[in-house]
């Protein structure tokens, strides 16, 4: 039996001030019970601009230009000692700017719903024939009267789309009464089908990867799509897969939380590893409604509104290449009905539990990719170092357990832990911007284990007052692949032929 692989992986931002203002929770909210409010007219003066996003050493981090480590030796504020020339593009993705990503929300639609200017649709359209991924469907782009966009903004039948205060598109309501289907809903499902297959076409690109092999999709960000009959019904995952030119997938839509990544890991290995289908790829989109959330704690401590990117990501889960790191599913760690809420069982329950099962200590994992915010977005609203509480978790756990000594407890942090790096988009951080670094640092022999843990709030739907939590193991591949019994499976299979045939002969004495 196979085991199941990370093949590779990729990682997008896109840079959404304008929607941010627009769009985001905080702000929408804001402007419905008072929209004469201080914050939003000082929001506007606190938002970054496309260079300074590029430039910020958490986010050349998530896209793969520098290592964890060397963000770590970067002074913080970390939005004040800007990377010096830094990049757009990675190995991985990219960080894409907010007019391009409205041209991409139109070739993302298949129902008319996505309207540009005829001004802005030529403009966009003539810049994006650079892009290497999309220059191939930009006839999708195409433009509308302004005076259309703009009377169906006055109409409140569709969400505007702006670019400093100038009125560019807009995304229509798909129903007249269906609110599953009202614009504001269409706008977020677009962005995360739009964002999602920029991952995946990244995916795409790396040596080795053919989007058009891949069997499985599973899409695994919080927003839902559907209509009144179906709420959520799906399928975001067929739409990025038929956009990103995965011929042969099919795909299904999986849910919980910020712990959806990390259930969608876990089941693509499964499906691999149990030979039902050789390569699967795990995506997620960018969440609208989470830009700018702590816009106002940033704005008062006079620090830019660092919210202001949609994230994205795809991995690829493949059958035992003998090269690529592996999924150890014999020891999934899950936050189970009966675990409780306290961080301790918690911990235990995603952490040691898996380890015992496999015999290891907690100090035999050498990187722990837990909640990886970045704190210069939590702090200033109260939430403090999320990745950092939860490396002072495992290590106090870990103490208790005698796997390490009072003493070694912020050294173990250091060692084994990182800095957070990564948008706080919900399920985006939840583990998995680390599997990308991981694979360099197996690559490079640098470590041999890491531990991707995700954990979910799931009262938040109010269904039920239980947290979520699942975990796995990734390990440096040996390179035996099939083979550890030294048999190949032409071996295998003339070995059963021949059996198969002195069983018939016998019956036939008998």
């Amino acid at each position: 039996m196979s085991e199941a692989v990370l093949k590779g992986s990729s990682y997008v931002l896109v840079h959404a001030a304008n929607t941010l203002l627009q769009h985001g929770s905080t702000q929408t909210s804001e402007r419905a019970q008072n929209s004469d409010s201080e914050y939003l007219k000082q929001a506007p003066e606190f938002l970054r601009k496309y260079e300074d996003v590029v430039a910020y050493g958490p986010n050349q981090s998530y896209i793969g230009n520098i290592s964890v480590q060397d963000l770590e030796e970067i002074e913080r504020p970390w939005y004040e000692n800007k990377i010096q020339e830094a990049k757009r593009f990675s190995d991985w993705g990219e960080i894409m700017p907010e007019d391009e990503f409205y041209g991409l929300m139109k070739m993302a639609d298949s129902f008319d719903l996505v309207q540009l200017s005829e001004e802005f649709a030529q403009d966009i359209k003539e810049k994006l024939t650079d892009h290497n991924l999309l220059k191939d469907q930009l006839e999708k782009i195409e433009g509308t009267e302004l005076k259309t966009i703009q009377k169906n903004v006055d109409n409140h039948t569709a969400e505007p789309l702006y670019l400093e205060e100038k009125l560019v598109g807009c995304v229509k309501q798909a129903h007249d009464t269906d609110v599953n289907l009202n614009a504001h809903t269409m706008l977020e499902n677009t962005v995360v089908k739009a964002s999602g297959a920029l991952s995946m076409l990244h995916l795409g690109k790396q040596e080795g990867i053919d989007l058009a092999e891949i069997d499985y999709v599973i899409e695994v960000s919080e927003e839902a799509c559907g209509d009144i009959n179906q709420r959520g019904g799906g399928n975001f995952a067929k739409a990025i897969a038929e956009m990103a030119g995965c011929k042969k997938a099919t795909g299904s839509d999986t849910r919980s939380f910020c712990a959806g990544p990390a259930h969608g890991l876990v089941h693509a290995a499964g499906l691999v590893k149990s030979g039902v289908f050789d390569n699967v790829a795990v995506v997620a989109g960018g969440s609208t409604a989470k830009l700018g959330m702590n816009g106002k704690d940033h704005v008062d401590k006079e620090m830019p509104i660092l919210e202001d990117c949609l994230g994205g990501f795809a991995v690829l889960v493949s059958a035992d290449d003998g090269e690529s790191p592996v999924i150890r599913t014999d020891a999934i760690g899950r936050h189970t009905v009966d675990t409780g809420s306290s961080p301790q069982a918690v911990i235990a329950s995603l952490v040691t539990n898996p380890l015992d099962e496999i015999g290891l200590g907690i100090t035999d994992i050498e990187k722990y990719s837990v909640e990886m915010q970045n704190p210069e977005i939590t702090e200033p609203a109260g939430a403090g170092d999320v990745p950092a509480s939860n490396y002072k978790m495992i290590a106090a756990l870990g103490v208790k357990r005698g796997d390490l000594e009072k003493k070694d407890l912020m050294n173990f942090v250091d060692k084994h832990g990182m800095p957070g790096f990564a948008p706080t988009q919900g399920h985006i951080p939840s583990g998995v911007p680390f599997i990308g670094h991981a694979n360099k640092l197996m690559e490079a022999g640098e470590i041999q284990r890491a531990m991707i843990i995700g954990k979910g709030s799931l009262f938040l739907g109010r269904m039920t007052n239980l947290f979520d939590g699942v975990s796995f193991i990734i390990e440096e591949n040996t390179g035996q692949g099939n083979k550890e019994t030294g048999i190949s499976e032409d071996e295998i299979n003339n070995i059963v032929a021949k059996a198969m045939r002195n069983l018939a002969d016998n019956l036939t004495e008998e």
